[in-house]
């Protein structure tokens, strides 16, 4: 799947223009590959480099003598490297030309294109980090808020893959024991009692599976989309919950003709809020048509629902309308335009059975009771705990449940006096699910889809 023996290349950087730009090689003739293109700005020019020192040079085209960029370089010799490997990083001006040329040069000396997450598959190829931790490097990367960031930082430091490996070793000793006392019953093998390893390893699984929802939450994200008929606040309440001017507002009905996304942090849960057209039965526009259909597509996809009403008008049948298709969906009403009103229209509540909260667009009133009300809709209610949880992957709380399912099945058998050999075969599931976690497991198809995700050059 991955070769180790050659040497591979890539930009690590955004392309585009910025004050740095890096490339970067990894593999046994990165110091060589460098040594033909870079020139140590010496008395005289240098070739020879001392590892693990930031050079300043020059890159050049060797067939010439022409000069490429000038640059900053350093060769990090294996195996105290990022994949254990020897690694060369060349540290460019941010123009997308120099750094392919750089890059061109690279490649026409011995180097290959590096692949999506090649550098990480080597890290873990090479044993520096298991593929829970390698799996955090591209979480680390995409986090959008603080609490997904140290999510992420903490699974890159082992915490999820410590937990798992400790019940996975109480599993195998388990496991172990009880292929000992079938393979040699003629032998006095000492008892064990296995009861309490198969009950301590249920606990831990739960423990783990307990805050998974909440972790895959932080990670991911939801999707809320502010829905309504047109004129009653939705662009308006989009700007306000990202205290910024992002979308057009006027009193014009009908100013949102496409969905506009944008992200909030809150309480650091990432919301995607999808701003949609406002919804109505006909329209005689076609470009306004086009926009209904993509509200309600929206509206398909999100997680939550803000549905908006004007609170200084009484609920109408579109407003009813519009309400009937959020039905069936977790949702907040939202009653906009209160600093217009005496008194909110409590008839407006009527419309949905969910949490109806009122505010001002305009003034700000409301807002923060809003955002609390997104979020207890998120965790059901829930206190949201100080430490973010250790599990924050659909992957890995598939393979812990399907753990936690054979280890109970075991643990039932073993109750029941059933023989060893039946109690071996959901104990050695439970453990190759666990692996699959952690990498000892998991079979190549799974190792190429997940680094399949990553940038080139990461």
């Amino acid at each position: 799947m991955y070769s180790l023996d050659d040497t591979i290349a890539a930009i690590s950087t955004p392309l585009g223009e910025g004050g740095i730009g890096i490339v970067r090689l990894t593999g046994p003739e990165a110091a060589e590959i460098l040594s033909h293109i870079f020139v140590r700005a010496a008395d005289p020019p240098a070739t020879d480099l001392d590892p693990r020192v930031l050079h300043y040079g020059h890159v050049i085209e060797p067939a010439t003598g022409g000069l490429v960029d000038e640059v900053l370089a350093v060769h990090m010799p294996a195996p105290k490297t990022y994949t254990r490997q020897d690694m060369v990083e060349i540290q460019c001006h941010g123009g997308i030309v120099a750094l392919r040329r750089v890059l061109s040069l690279c490649l026409r000396h011995g180097a290959r294109l590096a692949e999506p997450g090649e550098f990480t598959a080597r890290a873990f190829l090479n044993g520096r980090l298991d593929l829970a931790q390698a799996e955090a490097v591209l979480d680390v990367v995409q986090a959008r808020t603080e609490v997904s960031l140290q999510a992420a930082i903490g699974q890159l430091a082992g915490r999820l893959s410590g937990e798992v490996r400790s019940v996975r070793s109480t599993l195998l000793e388990t496991l172990a024991y009880l292929e000992a006392s079938l393979d040699f019953a003629e032998d006095e093998i000492p008892e064990r009692q296995i009861g309490p390893d198969l009950e301590q390893a249920i606990v831990s699984l739960s423990q783990l599976l307990e805050e998974a929802e909440r972790g895959i939450i932080y990670r991911q994200g939801i999707r809320a989309a502010i829905v309504g008929r047109p004129n009653v606040g939705k662009s308006s309440l989009l700007n306000r919950l990202l205290r910024t001017s992002r979308a057009i507002v006027t009193n014009i009905p009908g100013t949102t003709r496409d969905t506009l996304e944008e992200t909030v942090n809150l309480q650091g849960v990432p919301v995607v809020l999808v701003d949609t057209a406002g919804i109505t039965e006909q329209s005689e526009d076609v470009i306004e048509r086009l926009g209904i259909e993509r509200s309600r597509t929206a509206l398909a996809r999100s997680d939550l629902a803000l549905l908006v009403v004007d609170a200084s008008q009484p609920p109408t049948e579109a407003d009813r309308a519009i309400a009937g298709l959020v039905n069936g969906k977790p949702a907040v009403l939202v009653l906009n335009k209160i600093d217009l009103v005496a008194s909110v229209d409590q008839d407006a509540g009527s419309m949905l059975d969910a949490p109806t909260i009122p505010v001002s667009a305009l003034t700000g009133e409301g807002i923060e009771a809003l955002e609390q009300t997104i979020v207890d809709a998120v965790f059901a209610g829930q206190v949201v705990p100080a430490e973010p949880p250790a599990v924050t992957s659909p992957r890995h709380k598939e393979a812990l449940s399907r753990a936690l399912d054979h280890a109970q099945m075991a643990l039932a058998a073993h109750r029941a006096g059933q023989l060893p050999d039946l109690i071996t075969i959901d104990l050695t599931a439970a453990v190759n699910a666990l692996g699959e976690i952690t990498g000892q497991t998991a079979g190549e198809d799974l190792v190429e889809m997940i680094f399949s995700r990553f940038c080139v050059g990461k």
